[in-house]
């Protein structure tokens, strides 16, 4: 199965599809947005590993120290997402990805693999259920639900940041940290952006373009994340008529 796989490097970006959304004319300029995004990524030890035919099933994954994700820990990889969707769903692909990631950690003498969670499964992350099934453990947890899932090889765990765990910002407006990485983050900011202006909705968007800036959040973040009122509400993309709901508190 090794062979229906590739890995992303700086010499196939430019060609290969990124799997969430697939154009084979028109550029879409969320794709184009993480493929520069990744570009600077893959120098790092970043790794973008996908099903090599045109559909959904890729993993996501880096060193923790250079994850841009407010986790700390020492010797971990940290997956961002692990997603198979649509026709290549139920072919064991899923098990190919994450097998080869814990293999990866493994050769490369790695401590262990966490990713992102929550109490009860939230849109926007990676399933943690499947997981648990290899051994993923929650080993952090914020007041908000969400929680730090790990498979340990040598019994150290990481954790979620101080600042990750304070969940409050001074500001009272409605206020959006992302970056570029999810190709849907770029037209889902534009949207917003322009509603929040139509109807004269105060709002800041912070894009976070440096791993400084990541690991400083003061909230959990994959690759986006929500405050309304001081407080962190999700880590998942709200389109119009969720923001709507939201404003109403």
């Amino acid at each position: 199965m090794d062979s229906e796989f590739i890995n992303l490097t700086s010499n196939n970006l430019a060609e290969e599809h990124l799997c969430c959304i697939i154009r084979s004319k028109k550029p879409h300029p969320g794709v184009e947005a993480k493929r520069q995004w990744l570009a600077e990524r893959l120098k790092e030890g970043h790794v973008f590993r996908k099903l090599n035919v045109k559909g959904c099933a890729f993993i996501e994954y880096a060193p923790l120290e250079i994850a841009w994700t407010p986790v700390a820990g020492d010797n971990y990889l940290y997956i961002y997402c692990l997603w198979v969707n649509g026709e290549p769903k139920g072919n064991g692909y899923g098990k190919a990805l994450m097998e080869y990631c814990l293999a990866d950690a493994k050769a490369t003498g790695k401590s262990g693999v966490c990713m992102l969670g929550a109490a009860k499964q939230k849109a926007w992350l990676s399933d943690q259920s499947f997981a648990k099934k290899y051994g993923f453990e929650v080993v952090d947890s914020t007041e908000s639900g969400y929680e730090l899932l790990a498979l340990s090889f040598d019994g150290t765990v990481p954790q979620f940041a101080p600042s990750a765990k304070r969940e409050r910002i001074d500001s009272e407006e409605l206020t959006i940290y992302y970056d570029l990485q999810c190709p849907f983050v770029y037209q889902q900011i534009e949207i917003l952006k322009q509603y929040c202006a139509e109807h004269m909705i105060p709002a800041s968007f912070l894009q976070v373009d440096t791993l400084q800036k990541a690991k400083g959040l003061p909230c959990v973040f994959n690759n986006w994340a929500v405050f309304y009122k001081g407080r962190f509400e999700t880590v998942n993309l709200v389109n119009v008529a969720q923001l709507e709901k939201l404003l109403k508190k």
